[in-house]
């Protein structure tokens, strides 16, 4: 059994890490990340946000808008799927939250890839429906992520 404090994380327990965190302690959530980490939204520029974030202090800086944006974050409906490589995990989940900027009811569907090395996330890749909510569209969320 792995031990969080001292063995190195593998994909399913940072998968768990990073639903348990990224809700409750944006900062905590960061420490699950290289320093050279990259992350992708494929279907963030249809919104002009960033599609892709390279290096911790590009993803330091888009997350920690997220918690003022997404209030009161919750996942249910979890499916993992493992790999043959213990290091990278496939995911759906559901997602639902307030949006701050509007009040709105958000619910999202996730697809997630999600790949460790040396127990830190080095490449985590999000598909999400970018037309889930009008906000986004209509630029009040997407102003509050930083998007242009």
């Amino acid at each position: 059994m792995q031990h969080p404090d001292t063995d190195p994380m593998r994909g399913a327990a940072a998968l768990a890490a990073h639903l348990e965190w990224i809700a409750r302690d944006i900062e905590r959530w960061l420490e699950l990340f290289a320093d050279d980490a990259i992350v992708e939204f494929p279907y963030a520029v249809r919104l002009g946000l960033p599609p892709r974030l390279a290096g911790k202090p590009a993803i330091a800086a888009y997350f920690r808008r997220t918690p003022a944006v997404f209030r009161d974050l919750r996942f249910s409906d979890l499916r993992v799927y493992p790999t043959t490589d213990p290091d990278v995990i496939l995911a759906e989940v559901h997602g639902s939250a307030t949006l701050a900027p509007t009040g709105e009811a958000y619910e999202q569907d996730y697809v997630m890839v999600l790949e460790c090395k040396d127990g830190r996330i080095v490449r985590y890749r999000e598909y999400w429906d970018p037309t889930a909510t009008g906000s986004f569209r209509e630029g009040s969320v997407r102003d509050a992520l930083g998007g242009e």
